[in-house]
């Protein structure tokens, strides 16, 4: 397991530098099997990188790595969030935070739920356009989503100018429905935060990326 300050949504990247001997005994444990993975949750208090347990989300993501790259001092690793997991007991005899889980359920696609999915698409990017006005954002309001409806939803959760604590809501959600109507509910009110009025149906409709 590797908590961390940041949520990881499946189908979205995750880069590290590994630098502490734990997680580097960990690296070493888990390279050698054919898919290398870990855990990822949200640590809940404190800036300690797997430190007591009870300051750990439970739910969290597993991490496959994708790239990996030795340098002076630390190790470089670029992975990829897949199924999600729920811990279920944190072990504590272990060099680096370790803990048994298991698998939540794949979220489901339904054809229905294409208005919606692109409801949330319109409302994420209208945030984000709204967001860089006021301070540099991680993603851009025309990143490009994947063409998998599935996956699509995720992404828009994940890049969606949200808290941590709205993320983690959204990563526990139990539909393809439920995720992309909180993410919409959620996007909606952070956007007012920033300073602007309520985004309605219809200046959602009518917004243009290209104006």
């Amino acid at each position: 397991m590797f908590p961390l300050g940041s949520v990881l949504f499946p189908h979205m990247p995750l880069q590290l530098r590994v630098f502490e001997q734990r997680y580097l005994e960990m690296l070493a444990e888990i390279l050698p099997h054919e898919t290398s993975e870990f855990g990822v949750v949200l640590i809940e208090r404190g800036q300690e990188v797997g430190g007591a347990q009870q300051s750990n989300f439970t739910t969290g993501t597993v991490a496959r790595i994708l790239q990996l790259e030795a340098a002076e001092g630390f190790i470089a690793l670029i992975a990829e969030g897949g199924r999600r997991i729920e811990v279920e007991h944190w072990l504590g005899d272990s060099a680096y935070p370790s803990a048994t889980v298991r698998e939540l359920p794949e979220l489901e696609w339904d054809d229905s739920v294409q208005p919606l999915l692109e409801r949330a698409e319109q409302t994420v990017r209208r945030s984000l356009a709204v967001a860089s006005e006021f301070n540099d954002q991680s993603w851009s309001a025309t990143v490009e989503l994947s063409d998998t409806p599935i996956e699509a939803a995720w992404q828009l959760a994940a890049i969606a100018p949200l808290s941590e604590l709205d993320q983690v809501e959204l990563l526990r959600s139990t539909s393809v429905d439920r995720l992309l109507s909180a993410t919409i509910e959620l996007t909606l009110v952070a956007t007012e935060q920033f300073g602007t009025t309520a985004i309605g149906n219809d200046e959602l409709d009518g917004f243009d990326f290209d104006e």
